[in-house]
């Protein structure tokens, strides 16, 4: 007993040797604290470096045209407007790196055409220095603001002499104001964007016969809306579907797009500098309403900024996703107000979890696109009465927001087009604007125009494969921006 007593009884060598690593161990732990410490002290002082480089500001004005003025949106109205329900705004989120700086602008009109645009990019570039390709400007696309313009690449069938040209000059040097208002009250910022997803309060208006043709379907009668279910499928496409009585016959309705993109800018203190909110869904939720139709009315995306903004302070930029084919589930007084305000509880709700960042770095470019006519055009819709103009030249863009990508689009682009856009881009943070930049009627995909329904027929100009060559300029021109990282 006495041997293996003092066998275990530790010598001074062993002691030495357990103090010994007590105390590398201490070493290594305090060692690897101040390593801690450093690193995080060193991302501390690069985000502040960062913070400082990143600046964002925001502004609103007034864009409210008289009473009197025609609206545009409806070619059944045979007299000016009567009457503001709302008014209209521009609204301007600029961001600056440091390095580069963009402008996005959303104006509550039907469309913006490009000279428009380019008036705009070219007064700013000269003014506070923003490039041209920099500059997007979106219309929200409702169809209770003035007409801004005689000519466009819709035909003459749009156009109207009874455009306001001084309302229009004044129009442009506004939309600019936003733009510089903006820039003079930038300060640092930090941004990020998240996704929400509402996909109750659309469908999509261009349901299939049996036949495989469709009919096209404005609006809806109250009790097959009642009926509404939202069909997520495993393929991840979202359709809204709806019950009709027996003796009718069966419709299969198409996809829509559920997402609500959300972006959010606060400033050093986290306080909501400015918002926007993207969605997919025509501006046209007051139009059954009729002591409205000759009305002046931001329709339901106005409710949506004004909602928003008074939550959250700040101010809140909409911009239209891929709607040429979606509508509100609901129009009349009530829906517009209430699509409006579900949008705005979406945003709302998002954008308390937005993860921002002060660590952006900003990027943009410009890609002129061409696109085929129909050659069957009735004499009223020839552009520029030139009977021989094959094809048009407008353009795409794209803003890229550290890891998030704004892809503008123009003309009223059905929601096939954009969901193969992002389909094959595989990026996680894109957002489309459509109605961005120019006016070219409806992009649609080639089975549209073998199905028949409005948007493959009187609604555009453009012929069968504009909308792959959407889609492929589309890849082309985000694969450019993506390589520039």
């Amino acid at each position: 007993m006495s041997v293996y007593r003092s066998r275990m009884r530790p010598t001074r060598s062993d002691f030495w040797k357990f103090n010994g690593i007590r105390i590398m161990k201490k070493q290594f732990f305090f060692k690897a604290v101040i390593l801690l410490t450093a690193v995080f002290i060193f991302e501390c002082i690069f985000c502040l470096a960062s913070r400082a480089a990143l600046k964002g500001g925001c502004a609103k004005v007034n864009i409210t045209p008289p009473v009197g003025v025609w609206l545009s949106g409806y070619g059944g109205r045979d007299k000016p407007s009567d009457g503001i329900v709302d008014e209209l705004y521009a609204r301007a989120l600029v961001l600056d790196d440091g390095n580069n700086s963009v402008a996005i602008i959303s104006a509550d009109l039907l469309w913006v055409p490009l000279w428009m645009t380019n008036q705009v990019r070219q007064i700013l570039k000269d003014k506070i220095g923003i490039p041209e390709q920099n500059v997007m400007i979106c219309a929200t696309h409702t169809h209770f603001g003035p007409k801004i313009y005689s000519e466009s690449k819709m035909g003459p069938e749009d156009s109207d002499d009874a455009v306001d040209d001084s309302y229009v000059q004044t129009l442009v040097k506004k939309i600019t104001d936003s733009a510089f208002l903006a820039h003079k009250g930038m300060e640092d910022a930090k941004i990020g964007a998240v996704k929400g997803d509402l996909p109750e309060i659309v469908y999509n208006r261009r349901p299939t016969r049996a036949d495989g043709s469709v009919q096209t379907m404005f609006t809806l009668p109250l009790e097959v809306t009642a009926t509404r279910k939202v069909q997520r499928n495993p393929d991840g496409s979202v359709r809204v579907t709806f019950t009709f009585p027996p003796e009718e016959p069966a419709l299969t309705f198409g996809q829509v797009d559920p997402q609500a993109w959300v972006l959010r800018v606060e400033n050093a203190e986290g306080q909501n500098i400015g918002s926007m909110v993207n969605f997919a869904c025509h501006a046209v939720s007051g139009s059954t309403f009729t002591d409205w139709f000759y009305s002046i009315s931001a329709d339901y995306p106005g409710e949506t900024a004004r909602v928003v903004e008074q939550v959250e302070r700040g101010v809140c930029l909409f911009t239209s996703g891929t709607a040429g084919d979606i509508v509100p589930l609901r129009r009349g007084k009530k829906p517009r107000y209430e699509i409006g305000r579900a949008l705005a509880g979406e945003a709302v709700r998002r954008l308390q979890f937005v993860q921002t960042s002060c660590d952006i770095d900003i990027a943009a470019m410009t890609q002129q696109v061409t696109l085929p006519l129909r050659q069957d055009i009735s004499p009223d819709r020839i552009i520029d009465n030139d009977k021989n103009k094959k094809q048009i030249t407008t353009e795409i863009q794209v803003l890229r927001i550290g890891d998030v990508y704004i892809l503008g689009l123009p003309g009223e682009v059905l929601v096939e087009v954009g969901l193969e856009i992002k389909k094959k881009a595989g990026l996680e943070r894109l957002i489309i604007a459509s109605l961005s930049n120019d006016t070219i009627g409806y992009v649609c995909h080639s089975r549209a125009y073998e199905q028949g329904g409005y948007e493959a027929t009187s609604g555009t100009n453009l012929a069968k494969g504009a909308g792959e060559i959407i889609i492929s300029q589309a890849m082309d021109i985000l694969d450019k921006v993506k390589a520039q990282r």
